[in-house]
């Protein structure tokens, strides 16, 4: 698979993390442990929704229903990397979103790509509740870039 990007996501994303590769990040090979990846997506959806203010506030709690990584090339170190986030679906409790996580200076060097399913749940229960509106709102219509999320 190649490493470079051959589209970009279509429409506005949904935020954009800023995320530096650490030392201790890398395994044996000398590059980022594949399981490091789901590290750095987790820390750029926990920014997106902390961007959000109540996101995190309400008493629904956002849990991980599935993942799908398409691992695209290796990152060495050092590396600064950019985590772009985009809606694919918003559903009743769950929200798709796709990833790209790319080098922050050459946004054409494609590390990794694909979603991962969010769902909002009653912690006590543990069954899915609506989505919070903060985070619907944020997913229908994504504010535009700042230069922190660039």
């Amino acid at each position: 698979m190649s490493g470079h990007a051959s589209a970009p996501l279509a429409g506005a994303p949904l935020f954009a993390a800023s995320i530096a590769v650490r030392w201790r990040d890398l395994d044996a090979f000398n590059h980022v442990n594949n399981s490091t990846y789901l590290t750095y997506l987790e820390e750029a959806r926990l920014q997106w929704m902390q961007s959000m203010g109540d996101a995190l506030e309400s008493s629904a709690t956002p849990v991980l229903a599935a993942s799908e990584l398409n691992y695209r090339r290796p990152i060495a170190w050092p590396a600064q990397l950019q985590v772009q986030l985009l809606c694919e679906r918003v559903g009743n409790s769950s929200i798709t979103i796709a990833h790209r996580m790319v080098d922050a200076s050459d946004p054409q060097t494609l590390y990794c790509d694909g979603r991962v399913v969010m769902v909002w749940i009653d912690p006590a229960t543990g069954k899915p509740v609506p989505l919070p509106p903060s985070v619907r709102q944020a997913a229908q219509h994504p504010a535009p870039p700042t230069d922190a999320a660039q």
